[in-house]
């Protein structure tokens, strides 16, 4: 804020302002290449330290359900599963939320419970309702948030199912991605409430979409400017999803060129819109091999199909190897296609429904032709 990088209203700046985030990251995780090493707040020279802290960086709070505060001294492996939000993106989201004093506000994902400390400030904590499948970050949050002075309701409960025994809240906030928008948080929105909700497939890409909620129980907005990586929400006891592998040199592959380099997925601009058009659980894995060649490789748990995409590395395009039913680099080719003749529409340019008889994502061209997709 101070050095004018991110433009926030008073009642944003003055929340922002006057919660501190280091008391509710003690310890966090540093990357050390594919490792991640457990970084706890010095007994002194905290220079460096605080630096992090108050840097507008996600911290990893937790690597496969190990938390931070749990781990020793030595670096461990695995897949992050919670994180402490960059702040820049908070406020986004906050500001998207346009919370007042006296706001009903339901946040799904209390993680290390700093978001719900600004929401407490801009509603009120006796407005404010979190919860978390996970019952260590749920203990945390709350000795943390109570060490503070803001009390709100802090649960632990399954986010998909938003939260028991509680009236219908003007707000709804997730900090967890989703595919598609749980039915419970609909409903426990008020009628003119709105909602900010991640939106994610297995791929890189995720955004943001801002709902109002309409009186026929449907919900209608946009998705916002900013980009949103969120990790996914995850049923209570749930561990990370694993990634697809490699399925390796296999005789039975069936084998075709391709103009299309994996490295289109590297582009977010392109990567939300590229899993419209795939099964909503393919998943991504990929890696950069000798001399620069990259490979991609795709794969669909539901019917074992996966495609491995490598790089010519001399020349433009290409090698794809098929395993299984399906070709799962052909979709992704004709969404390219068809993002490039749309001229990369921007991801504010597109609009998004939600409700009982389906979820869709529009975009209406110039010409004024609407192109739907189904979440």
């Amino acid at each position: 804020m101070d050095e004018g990088g991110t433009v926030l209203s008073s009642r944003l700046a003055e929340a922002f302002l006057n919660v501190p985030r280091h008391p509710f990251v003690p310890v966090f995780y540093r990357r050390d290449g594919e490792r991640f090493v457990p970084w706890p707040r010095p007994d002194g020279g905290l220079a460096a330290w605080a630096a992090q802290v108050y840097a507008d960086d996600s911290l990893i709070t937790e690597v496969d359900g190990l938390h931070a505060e749990d781990a020793g001294p030595e670096p461990v492996t695995g897949v992050p599963t919670s994180s402490s939000t960059a702040p820049s993106l908070m406020a986004d989201m906050l500001d998207a939320l346009d919370v007042e004093p006296g706001t009903r506000v339901l946040e799904i994902g209390t993680g290390t419970g700093c978001n719900a400390a600004l929401l407490c400030r801009l509603a009120g904590a006796e407005n404010v309702v979190t919860v978390d499948t996970s019952e260590r970050l749920v203990a945390a949050a709350r000795e943390r948030l109570g060490a503070l002075g803001p009390a709100p309701v802090v649960r632990t409960a399954d986010g998909a199912a938003g939260v028991p025994g509680h009236a219908s809240f003007d707000r709804v906030i997730a900090t967890c991605s989703v595919r598609r928008v749980p039915a419970a948080w609909l409903d426990r929105c008020a009628v003119d409430g709105l909602l900010v909700v991640p939106l994610k497939g297995t791929l890189a890409g995720g955004v943001l979409a801002r709902l109002t909620k309409l009186p026929d129980g449907t919900a209608a907005g946009h998705l916002l400017h900013t980009p949103a990586a969120f990790m996914p929400l995850l049923p209570p006891g749930a561990g990370a999803r694993g990634a697809a592998d490699d399925p390796g040199t296999a005789a039975d592959g069936r084998h075709r060129d391709s103009p299309l380099s994996g490295r289109v997925l590297d582009d977010w601009t392109f990567s939300f819109f590229a899993q419209l058009h795939l099964g909503p659980d393919t998943e991504r894995a990929y890696r950069h091999t000798g001399g620069g060649a990259h490979t991609t490789v795709l794969y669909d748990p539901g019917d074992g199909s996966r495609t491995r995409v490598t790089d010519h590395g001399g020349r433009p395009g290409a090698a794809v190897t098929v395993f299984g039913p399906r070709d799962l680099w052909a979709p992704v080719e004709r969404a390219y296609e068809r993002w490039r003749a749309l001229h990369r529409p921007r991801r504010e340019w597109f609009t998004v429904r939600v409700g009982p008889h389906g979820q869709t994502l529009a975009y209406t061209a110039p010409g004024g032709r609407t192109h739907h997709w189904d979440l």
